[in-house]
């Protein structure tokens, strides 16, 4: 049973929180974009434009909701992680983010334009449950392992070869993966 405490420790530390927070803000984010989304499909900002499409539509709602999530995985989420260098920390994101929006609206062009799904409710399936859901594992997985990951924050964390070394050997001497995970941490603090 301590082995699993463990275990389920360790994830927590290493991953669980970190996806707990990126859903916090994620759904925050979500919120946005779909409200944006639906407001520009409705036209409340006007009609007869490109933005009322769509494509247009999901374009402008996602980008808002992307320097909302960036703000809030920056400052809160990942913020033991932050870089000094923003600028690059943020290009990085946008490319993730750009990532997710495509895959985002491959799914909405699949659905509206080639299998002919073009109802308000079609398209929010297509872009804010099917395309949001594989875009959202795509991001969660490059922002926590290359826009934030470990090896980008020089001096704080230890390298990640070093960590499963010690997990191995600690589950090899059959001793508590508790000792080993705050061992870890209290290094990281010292560095």
């Amino acid at each position: 049973m301590t082995g699993i405490r463990s275990l389920v420790a360790y994830l927590w530390e290493r991953v669980l929180r970190y996806a707990v927070k990126f859903g916090v803000v994620g759904l925050i984010g979500f919120a946005i974009d779909v409200g944006l989304f639906n407001l520009l499909r409705l036209g409340v900002f006007g009609s007869d434009h490109f933005f009322q499409g769509a494509i247009g539509a999901k374009i402008v709602s996602t980008s808002v909701a992307i320097v909302f999530n960036w703000v809030g995985n920056r400052y809160w989420t990942f913020r033991a992680h932050r870089r000094p260098d923003v600028v690059r920390e943020f290009l990085e994101y946008v490319v993730v983010s750009i990532g997710g929006l495509l895959i985002g609206l491959l799914c909405l062009w699949v659905s509206h334009h080639l299998l002919g799904f073009t109802s308000l409710l079609a398209d929010n399936i297509a872009a804010n449950v099917v395309g949001l859901a594989l875009g959202t594992v795509f991001r969660f997985l490059l922002y926590r392992f290359w826009v934030w990951g470990h090896h980008r924050t020089p001096g704080q964390e230890l390298d990640e070869h070093e960590i499963e070394e010690r997990v191995v050997a600690a589950t090899l001497a059959d001793a508590p993966l508790e000792d080993v995970v705050e061992e870890i941490d209290k290094e990281q603090a010292d560095r």
